[in-house]
């Protein structure tokens, strides 16, 4: 059972989740409790941090290797003028303890890769991954399959946007994309552009799965993949199924460790 032990302030700081039949003093209780592993703090990351915080989870590790450039603060919302050449997993942990006092943060300032990704993952109760390249998109995805931990996955280009989760027993990343594109076939946000808004609210569907996963309620995206387009303002579901020859998640996984995996390529096994 959970232990309840909010405080007057927590009471009033988060009354309207409080008030609420599906969240109550008791899955209030069980966000301050759980710890949420942010991988990336740019523009999916920021809006994601920033609600996750609001929200009143307890602990938030946010890792990312970059420092803040001016170019980023079009769309990365948790950054300020100030910020430009500091780390961006500082600047994210800064504004976090200024937003809640409640979120311990958990700087790990460092690229999430083969000899990391282990550690940090069995560190915490689920993974948002807001990572801008598919050799992490696949890492995570490894890794959290492989410990058995539920994670929130988002993408972004120029006007679109997608989202799924996963959680053990689900479809994982690579039962979608089997392998990831060769390098430099697929442009990034500094060669074709992207609308500022967009990480906004791919971001908020993001904070908005972590945060029921962790109070176990309503429909998630386990078995779908929600597409969103902005220049049209609509959005798409894709049925998602476990595919049981996924070299990760099916019946027989050829992948036993992340070592198994070339991620500086196709993600392929090596």
């Amino acid at each position: 059972m959970t232990d309840l032990s909010l405080d007057p302030t927590q009471l009033d700081r988060y009354s309207r989740h409080i008030i609420m039949d599906e969240v109550g003093p008791e899955g209030q209780q069980r966000l301050l409790d759980a710890s949420v592993l942010c991988v990336g703090a740019g523009g999916l990351g920021s809006p994601a941090i920033e609600y996750l915080a609001a929200a009143g989870i307890g602990r938030l590790g946010i890792a990312d290797d970059d420092v803040v450039e001016r170019s980023n603060l079009q769309r990365q919302v948790i950054h300020r003028d100030a910020d430009v050449g500091e780390p961006k997993a500082e600047s994210a942990a800064r504004f976090v303890r200024d937003l809640n006092p409640d979120v311990t943060v958990d700087v790990h300032e460092a690229r999430v890769d083969r000899e990391n990704v282990t550690d940090l993952v069995a560190d915490y109760d689920l993974v948002v991954d807001g990572s801008d390249n598919f050799a992490t998109r696949y890492l995570v995805n490894d890794s959290c399959v492989l410990s058995g931990t539920p994670f929130v996955h988002g993408a972004i280009y120029k006007f679109e946007g997608q989202a799924t989760t996963y959680e053990p027993g689900a479809p994982c990343y690579r039962c979608v994309f089997p392998e990831a594109p060769e390098p430099g076939t697929v442009p990034d946000c500094a060669t074709t552009g992207v609308l500022g808004v967009l990480p906004g609210t791919l971001g908020c569907i993001m904070a908005t799965e972590a945060v029921k996963k962790v109070l176990e309620a309503g429909e998630g995206l386990d078995d779908r993949l929600l597409l969103y387009d902005a220049m049209d303002m609509s959005f798409d579901e894709v049925p998602v199924r476990r595919n049981p020859d996924c070299p990760v998640c099916g019946d027989d996984p050829e992948i036993g460790s992340v070592a198994d995996v070339d991620y500086a390529e196709t993600c392929a096994i090596e």
